[in-house]
């Protein structure tokens, strides 16, 4: 399917890809390169470097540091130029704050898309960029894929989703997340698997679990009602028990090769549609797929 007849929000044009030439970021690469392949997009490689502080003791340190990251920034725009020459690339390298650096660029870019790795082996807020990809999670205007530690990128063509999983509360209608789902499942003519999940009652809760079952299923039904031409039928599944657990299983359980979540600013933190900002970064940590957050309030037009 071309990318003229793909909704609006999924016109992948521009590609920021964060990088602190760390393996972590490395094993990101072939997502964002393979993307921007499919989508006939522009790739921006970025990197924050931080700012030179001369009031340092040991200022011969300065020089060995620019050196090696002069060399590692001119080796990823060689196998960015070698190996993808179809491609329109750049790398760029910027002082300031990591967060801050891939706002600007991402902001001067018109970005459609960042795409960052994490090493977020041991839980909440260890990623590849360090707490900052949490910033980048609740600030970004555009939807941002995460390749988290368990994720395997053993081909070229890493982004080829061919079950994609989209989990929602369904509290918000029809959110710019299913957009993005719907148009990846057209694109690669993929099974979308669409997930609510009931959390265990609470003591007081006068509404039992089971008794949401049959209106969240019809409200998973009414998301891709009228939607033509999709492949495959799409699968609606209600599970019940702690969000992240059962994201992570259904998710195994599928085969998922794409996990997307509607997220949406809460009192100035990051918040998955149903999950808490833990749990959403737990998913990000644990999958073995990567994960696509698309804040609430993004609404990208071609």
């Amino acid at each position: 399917m071309s990318t003229a007849t793909l909704p609006a929000a999924i016109r992948l044009k521009n590609i920021v890809f964060a990088t602190d030439f760390s393996p972590a970021a490395t094993a990101a690469l072939p997502f964002a390169t393979s993307l921007a392949q499919q989508f006939g997009g522009n790739l921006f490689a970025v990197h924050a470097k931080t700012p030179e502080n001369y009031a340092l003791p040991v200022t011969e340190v300065w020089p060995i540091a620019n050196a090696q990251l002069e060399n590692e920034a001119n080796a990823l725009k060689r196998d960015l130029r070698d190996n993808y020459p179809s491609l329109v690339t750049d790398v760029i390298v910027a002082e300031g704050g990591v967060s801050g650096v891939i706002e600007a660029v991402a902001e001067e870019k018109n970005a459609d898309l960042i795409v960052l790795g994490t090493n977020g082996r041991r839980g909440i807020g260890k990623f590849l960029l360090g707490s900052v990809a949490e910033e980048v999670l609740r600030r970004a205007a555009c939807p941002v894929l995460t390749v988290g530690p368990h994720v395997s990128t053993c081909h070229r063509n890493a982004a080829i989703f061919r079950k994609i999983l989209y989990a929602t509360d369904l509290a918000e209608g029809t959110p710019t997340a299913v957009a993005f789902a719907l148009g990846f499942a057209h694109e690669h003519e993929a099974r979308l698997v669409l997930l609510h999940v009931i959390e265990h009652p609470k003591v007081g809760d006068l509404v039992r679990p089971h008794e949401l079952e049959a209106a969240a299923l019809h409200r998973l039904d009414a998301l891709t009602a009228g939607e033509p031409g999709l492949f495959l039928a799409p699968k609606t599944i209600v599970a019940h028990g702690a969000p992240a657990e059962k994201i992570l299983e259904v998710a195994e359980k599928e085969g998922a090769d794409l996990i997307v979540l509607g997220v949406r600013n809460a009192n100035g933190f990051v918040r998955a549609t149903h999950l808490s900002t833990a749990v959403a970064h737990q998913v990000i940590s644990q999958a073995t797929c990567p994960v696509l957050t698309v804040r609430h309030s993004v609404a990208r037009e071609a």
